[in-house]
């Protein structure tokens, strides 16, 4: 099977990459951890079309596979933009059969969140801090309502963390539990092109740097111990890679794989994202811990991602458990 990205695609990518570079920066993620607005922002993103790239053509959107999003997905996480494409490709899923609320999600018009865990009093939830209205699991009904918020104490301020219980409640769907499962696993297709886009920036700072820096009358590239820990790092990033792009693939052209796809781009998206941050700090040397550099928001957002929509070891069970049971 040919996973490779289509002429389309290579330039939806180049678009974002082109957008996301002129409209967000890790600087803007750092002015974020001390008050800043997130960048680029939630209007930016639904002028430009990316809330709505999933959503139904007849809701305003433009109705295209899943594999379109994680390419732009991919281009944001490089440069830690804001807000996050994940809540966006989990809203659209759930959104569906509601075309009015859809509407509102893809031109930007209200500020969705998606909580995880109760609706009384939800787990830290993205984008949830800036939401207006929020859908949740309650019991088996899909449902809609505004929230009391409870913000926390950001490590990474571009995810928008916040606890949520629902203040008002309209049930929008029946017997969701599989629709809310779909959903989460197309959230965690996207989280992990988010993180590969951050891992693969790292990966490039980290090289760049490592073919500058001189110690000892040398560039400190050419040292076997840089070596290493940098191709280690890329070599998760092209797994990674590949494995976000069937998971994405999966969604809409293999939907019995996607269960097993997004379990197994989520689970490496973690250890590759965090690995990959870890060697840039490392090839950085005592810069790369001090509040100037940009090595340490990396490792910020790597360290918040691998919690989100299940940590890695609950990503793996699943694998495990799915390929046991002849998922494939």
């Amino acid at each position: 099977m040919n996973f490779d990205l289509d002429t389309d695609q290579r330039d939806i990518a180049a678009g974002a990459r082109e957008f996301f570079t002129g409209s967000a920066s890790p600087a803007a993620a750092r002015a974020g951890l001390e008050g800043g607005a997130p960048a680029p922002g939630r209007k930016a993103l639904a002028d430009i079309g990316f809330l709505g790239i999933t959503v139904p053509e007849v809701a305003g959107g433009s109705g295209r596979p899943l594999l379109d999003l994680a390419v732009v997905a991919e281009q944001g996480g490089a440069v830690l933009a804001a807000p996050s494409l994940v809540t966006a490709a989990r809203a659209a899923v759930l959104l569906a059969d509601v075309p009015e609320l859809a509407a509102q999600l893809a031109d930007g018009t209200t500020a969705f969140a998606v909580l995880d865990g109760s609706v009384d009093g939800s787990a830290p939830s993205i984008d949830a801090a800036d939401a207006t209205l929020f859908l949740g699991l309650d019991g088996g009904d899909l449902v809609v309502g505004e929230g009391e918020i409870v913000p926390g104490r950001p490590l990474d301020a571009t995810r928008g963390l916040a606890s949520v219980r629902l203040t008002s409640r309209r049930v929008i769907a029946s017997d969701a539990a599989e629709l809310w499962a779909r959903a989460r696993q197309v959230a965690a297709v996207v989280m992990a092109a988010e993180d590969l886009g951050g891992a693969d920036r790292a990966v490039a700072l980290g090289v760049a740097y490592a073919q500058e820096r001189e110690a000892f009358g040398r560039r400190i590239g050419s040292y076997q111990a840089v070596k290493h820990m940098l191709v280690d790092a890329w070599a998760g990033v092209e797994q990674l890679r590949s494995l976000v792009w069937w998971a994405a693939w999966a969604a809409d052209s293999a939907p019995a794989e996607l269960p097993l796809a997004s379990s197994a781009a989520k689970a490496c998206a973690a250890s590759t994202f965090e690995r990959a941050a870890g060697t840039l700090i490392q090839v950085h040397g005592g810069i790369g811990f001090t509040w100037e550099h940009d090595a340490h928001l990396f490792w910020r957002r790597a360290k918040v991602d691998r919690l989100l929509l299940g940590d890695e070891a609950e990503h793996l069970d699943a694998v495990a458990r799915l390929a046991v049971a002849g998922a494939l």
